[in-house]
């Protein structure tokens, strides 16, 4: 968890996103460490489009490359450091019911 919050400390998440923690791991050791964040938001894929295209320019991360349908990829850069965010329609029966979406966040990093 320490380690996840020194790599995520700069970078804005969804107030409801939650770590899945299975699909997450980090590899390397000192400041060469990267390694792949997985979440589950509530919020659709295009919701969190626009809460990372107004919150990461913010904190200090500027857009090199994106990509927006039903999947969204945005490649963002800081100094030496590049995160890509994969962003997907969480797509469950129960959701189907009720008409809740959300997404699942992917988050490969490299520092």
């Amino acid at each position: 968890r320490k380690v996840l919050a020194y790599l995520l400390s700069d970078l804005p998440m969804p107030k409801d996103a939650d770590i899945i923690k299975e699909p997450t791991v980090v590899l390397g050791t000192g400041k060469a460490i990267s390694g792949r964040v997985v979440l589950e938001s509530s919020y659709t894929p295009a919701e969190n489009l626009i809460f990372y295209d107004t919150q990461a320019p913010i904190a200090g991360w500027m857009l090199v490359s994106s990509k927006a349908g039903e999947e969204v990829v945005l490649v963002y850069e800081k100094g030496n450091r590049v995160i890509s965010i994969n962003m997907v329609p969480r797509n469950t029966f129960a959701g189907f019911f009720k008409g809740d979406v959300g997404s699942i966040i992917d988050i490969s990093l490299k520092n």
